[in-house]
């Protein structure tokens, strides 16, 4: 081998072993994923206090003061959801300033998740 064929394995080693060691530095990307972007995705979370059917007619009859009866008790715990999915379960409380929180109790665990999808 040419001196000058050793100097380019060389060169293109260490361009190799510092591009590796460059993403081996870089704890932010996953596979080519910036997780800084990934982590400033927004999301929507819904607290679902409860829910009911009713039949078309008795939609049309509700007006102001109705009261709809829900499937929930007072006291049960309230579903936290995220995209239609149940993640946690907490109850309501209030913040500063007046306004309602939900005080997370219990993280639904990741396989729960995908046998209520």
């Amino acid at each position: 081998m040419s001196e000058n064929e050793t100097d380019q394995e060389q060169e293109i080693e260490e361009q190799a072993t510092d591009s590796n060691d460059e993403s081996k530095d870089s704890s932010e990307t996953y596979q080519g994923i910036d997780q800084n972007v990934v982590k400033s995705i927004p999301i929507t979370l819904n607290v679902e206090v409860g829910n009911t059917q009713l039949k078309l007619k008795d939609l049309m009859a509700v007006a102001q003061g109705t009261v709809l009866e829900l499937n929930r008790s007072v006291g049960d715990l309230m579903d936290i959801k995220v995209n239609d999915t149940v993640i946690a379960k907490g109850e309501v409380v209030t913040t500063s300033g007046s306004k309602l929180g939900i005080r997370i109790l219990e993280i639904v665990s990741p396989m729960e998740r995908i046998r209520g999808a």
